[in-house]
């Protein structure tokens, strides 16, 4: 209760006085007419001047209100600063300006949509009291209601009845959200970036009418400011996240690029393999990375479509994509040398590309190098047997040094080996020299007797071997002297005959002699020289024009070297023989390299030489003659399988140390020649031997090694009769004597004739059931015949 003042005055002194209280308690305005009337109407017995007070009281009031309602914009406005200052995630950025705004402006919905400048429309994102889904899910067109007149014109519009109002184009949409929402009363703002990039609207709404003040659109231009602001400072951090995102992309695949270049180069450097390479790519691309060659693929489609793609990469210069996989042609010089392909990628960023083409290109350089040092190792190899076949007086100490620096060991047992690539079935053969001037070829049919101006190799059969057996000799084999009857020691016809036919075998046709071997005998292998059908051989170190096993570069031949016929040519440039190809340049090519890479992996050595290769490989400290012919046989397969032809090889006799003895070389090579024109003349194509070849082996080596081979070939029956104390030996010998019957054969050795069998049968299991065959029978009784010199000389 406020006393009554005693007098105007007073009273008006009083009024005043309360009209401050009020201020003070933040009364309503209804407080300040209760204060002057208690007991009346409003303004009942006021004096002018508490009237006046009561005036200048509610402004004061209302002023402080509008103060204290800005003070609290202004903390929405500091709050929604510091939220964009903070980074928050943008929905919550947004969520709470659009429920600022609702608090502030005091509204039952306040609500955002955004323009989507793909579909030309806006579309709702936030909303803050809202209870329709419908409502919730609206869009709106450019023009299209309240919302859409906004982001129209970039201007608020504020309607306090939507419904009705007709300044809008209503659509059914948007009507149906807003009625189901309720609202009547809409106020809506732009959120603009610049004068009139329309990003989006706010939006205030009621659902009762209302009519929106100045301060109002005001303030929630305010709150749409900073949304827009919130709205371009999002998309500039993705945009900046993006672009970093992207950089840090880039960066590392330039430092994965750097990585795959440096480690290449260290590969070059330190001369690393494709192996090498295709590692340090698969871990830096991933996938299965690998080198392949042309014809890596066996099924014919498969190879076509790989070829396909790696002409497609070396055409363009870049890597192609087949299937899953990225093929880069690896070239030098437009040479094709194979592809890089990298398994499990259907799709390769473009700087992963370049790498895979860088590393191909790194590729062909080590291939080249490869090739490169390989070519200088083999001309290496090439030129220090050259001066052990050549200069024999070289200092030993030099040549083991040089030896030494490709991997070679001179001081070790070596053999000398003798290649020659075999002309096809039906070409002329090699020419071999014998020693009283006559020549003779394989691979040409010829009568059984010697043409004019042959040599006396035919009569020194006869002489030597005496007379033939009736009926030993096969049809069509010349005999070497006339029929004795009886069992008479000669074994001339079974000699020569068996001759003929070793001779003959695989190269002659059916019912032709071979040209040296009707007309030699047994102790003989020289031929005609230069009868009718005989082959003129080339003069010594020359090989014959087109002639199959040639080598471009042929140098001096040695003594008895063979020199193979020249076949004629066909459309294509190739020789060959009744249409068959002879081996090309391309088939010397590949065995030259096998030849090289031979010596390499052996630690040999390899060159070319007269028409064909010839390496020296070393043996083991023990290693005999059999060791060599193993060797020559191992040596002669894997050159024909490489050169895709028969390839014969003719193996010395070891030789102990080339390095202390560089001249045994050189002294080698003619037996290795020998050997290898031997092993053609009997028809051993694509085989090989040493100079232990039966009875030739005695007239190819220079030590005529009798007792070795007696041993080799009689030595299991030489034994038992040692062991047994039994007489196989002379059972063997009166067999062949007596024209290999046994009736007779008993009545020499005066045993019963199976007593004969059953030895033979003894023979049999320990020389082979082959033991009587012609190429052995002849061998067999050479072996025989030289076991019983031998022991007649030593009685």
């Amino acid at each position: 209760m406020h006393p009554t003042p005693p007098g105007p005055g007073h009273d008006c002194e009083a009024a005043c006085l309360g009209y401050l209280e009020l201020l003070v308690d933040g009364a309503p305005a209804e407080a300040y007419d209760a204060a002057v009337s208690p007991g009346g109407g409003p303004g009942a017995g006021q004096t002018p001047a508490a009237a006046r007070g009561r005036q200048l009281a509610l402004r004061i009031r209302a002023e402080l209100e509008a103060r204290r309602r800005r003070e609290a914009e202004l903390t929405a406005l500091f709050e929604t600063v510091h939220d964009l200052a903070g980074l928050r995630d943008l929905d919550e950025v947004l969520q709470a300006i659009v429920r600022r705004a609702r608090r502030l402006l005091g509204t039952d919905v306040a609500y955002m949509t955004l323009t989507d400048p793909e579909h030309g429309d806006t579309f709702m994102r936030v909303t803050e009291g809202s209870v329709s889904a419908r409502f919730q899910q609206l869009r709106l067109g450019m023009g299209e209601g309240l919302g859409g007149l906004v982001a129209q014109t970039a201007r608020p519009y504020a309607t306090q009845n939507y419904p009705r109002d007709a300044r809008f184009r209503h659509t059914d949409a948007i009507d149906g959200g807003v009625g189901e929402e309720g609202l009547i009363a809409i106020l809506g703002v732009p959120l603009l970036l610049g004068a009139r990039d329309v990003i989006g609207v706010l939006y205030a709404a009621d659902r009762r009418e209302r009519v929106f003040g100045p301060e109002q659109i005001a303030l929630l231009r305010s709150f749409a400011a900073h949304a827009a602001v919130a709205l371009d400072n999002t998309r500039l951090l993705t945009e900046t996240t993006e672009a970093l995102a992207g950089l840090r992309a880039v960066n590392e695949t330039i430092r994965r690029a750097s990585d795959v270049h440096d480690r290449l180069t260290e590969l070059v450097l330190r001369g690393g393999g494709v192996t090498d390479v295709t590692r340090a790519l698969a871990e830096v691309l991933g996938g299965h990375v690998e080198f392949a060659e042309s014809g890596r693929e066996s099924d014919r489609e498969t190879a076509a479509r790989w070829d396909a793609a790696v002409e497609r990469s070396r055409r363009d210069g870049h890597a192609v994509r087949e299937d899953d996989t990225w093929v880069a042609a690896v070239t030098a010089g437009g040479e094709p040398l194979g592809a890089l392909l990298l398994h499990g990628h259907t799709d390769l960023a473009p700087v992963d590309q370049r790498t895979l083409e860088r590393a191909a290109m790194v590729t062909s350089l080590l291939q080249l190098a490869r090739r490169f040092a390989g070519e200088a190792e083999q001309r290496v190899r090439g030129e220090l047997l050259d001066d052990l076949l050549d200069a024999a007086h070289r200092d030993p100490r030099l040549l083991r040094d040089r030896a030494a620096r490709i991997g070679a060991d001179l001081t070790a047992p070596h053999t000398v080996l003798a290649a020659r690539l075999d002309p096809p079935p039906g070409a002329p053969g090699p020419t071999l020299r014998n020693e009283a001037g006559g020549t003779a070829t394989t691979g040409t049919a010829t009568t059984g007797t010697a043409p004019p101006g042959a040599s006396g190799a035919a009569s020194r059969g006869a002489a030597s071997r005496g007379a033939a057996s009736p009926g030993t000799a096969p049809p069509g084999a010349a005999s070497s002297g006339s029929p004795s009857p009886g069992c008479a020691r000669s074994g001339a016809a079974s000699s020569g005959s068996a001759l003929a036919r070793a001779a003959s075998s695989g190269a002659n046709p059916p019912g032709g002699a071979s040209s040296g071997a009707a007309s030699r005998g047994a102790d003989s292998i020289g031929a005609p020289a230069h009868g009718p059908g005989a082959a003129v051989p080339p003069g010594p170190g020359a090989s014959a024009p087109g002639e199959a096993g040639a080598f471009p570069v042929p140098n001096t031949s040695a003594p008895g070297a063979l020199t193979p016929g020249a076949p004629a040519a066909d459309a294509s440039g190739t020789p060959s023989i009744h249409g068959i190809s002879a081996p090309g340049e391309g088939d010397r090519q590949r065995l030259w390299s096998a030849a090289s890479h031979l010596a390499a992996t052996r630690r040999g050595l390899a060159a070319a030489r007269d028409g064909g290769l010839v390496l020296l490989l070393p043996l083991g400290r023990r290693d005999g003659a059999e060791a060599v012919s193993r060797t020559a046989r191992e040596v002669a397969a894997e050159l024909g399988r490489a050169a895709g032809h028969p390839v014969t090889v003719g193996a010395s006799a070891p030789v102990p140390s080339p390095a202390h003895r560089p001249g045994a070389v050189a002294a080698a090579y003619p037996e290795a020649r020998r050997c290898l024109d031997a092993l053609s003349l009997l028809g051993r194509r694509g085989d090989g031997a040493a100079a232990d070849l039966g009875f030739l082996g005695l007239l190819l080596t220079e030590t005529r090694d009798v007792a070795g081979f007696v041993r080799r070939t009689l030595g299991p029956v030489l034994d038992y009769d040692r062991r047994r104390g039994t007489a196989l030996v002379a059972t063997m010998d009166a067999y062949f004597s007596c024209g290999m019957s046994p009736a007779r054969a008993k009545d020499s050795l005066h045993v019963h004739v199976n007593t004969v069998a059953q030895r033979l049968e003894r023979v049999a299991r320990l020389l082979g059931d082959d033991w009587q065959a012609p190429h052995r029978a002849l061998e067999i009784q050479l072996a025989l015949r030289l076991h019983r010199l031998a022991g007649a000389v030593g009685g």
